[in-house]
């Protein structure tokens, strides 16, 4: 859990079950990168998910034009119409997502993980201390890039997304009872 600046709380070092993911549709796996079996899997994953283009993005200082910049927008507060699918092949970042609550989860993305945040869930990245990054960015058709800051309540996608957020953990209450 971090703050809204992105500082650590007290409960610094705590980590979180995936399953804290899952109850807010967030996907995670980890490959290497280095491995060719690793390259069936990603293929698999694509496949099966309908990830038909793939790119890649370095995120680095003399890499990335208007670095600074580009690293502020990253760290905005804000939601995609459309799923975020990152693959890292480098270095490594932080993805802070909204749970339930609207707590800020971090999640600490490197070499091998994969992850895929749910089209209207709120996030916000930043790199971690290595200050760099290589990300396969993976789409479902076209690329769509659009970020929509926060606030978005009335977001079609967003609103959508609220609501199998809500339905869902209706059905994770009734299925304790």
């Amino acid at each position: 859990m971090v703050g809204e600046d992105g500082e650590d709380l007290k409960n610094h070092g705590e980590l979180l079950p995936l399953s804290k993911l899952q109850e807010i549709g967030v996907l995670y796996w980890h490959l290497d990168p280095k491995k060719p079996e690793s390259e069936e899997e990603l293929a698999k994953i694509r496949k099966d998910r309908g990830y038909n283009y793939m790119d890649y993005l370095d995120i680095r200082p003399g890499k990335l034009a208007n670095f600074e910049e580009k690293l502020k927008n990253f760290f905005t507060e804000h939601m995609h119409a459309d799923e975020e699918i990152r693959y890292c092949l480098e270095g490594g970042g932080y993805f802070d997502v909204r749970d339930k609550d609207d707590k800020w989860v971090r999640i600490w993305i490197k070499e091998g993980g994969m992850i895929v945040l749910p089209a209207g869930i709120y996030h916000r990245f930043t790199l971690d201390a290595a200050n760099h990054v290589k990300l396969m960015r993976l789409f479902l058709g076209e690329p769509v890039w659009t970020a929509h800051n926060r606030p978005q309540e009335d977001h079609p996608v967003r609103q959508e997304y609220v609501k199998r957020l809500m339905d869902d953990n209706a059905g994770l209450a009734l299925a304790a009872h």
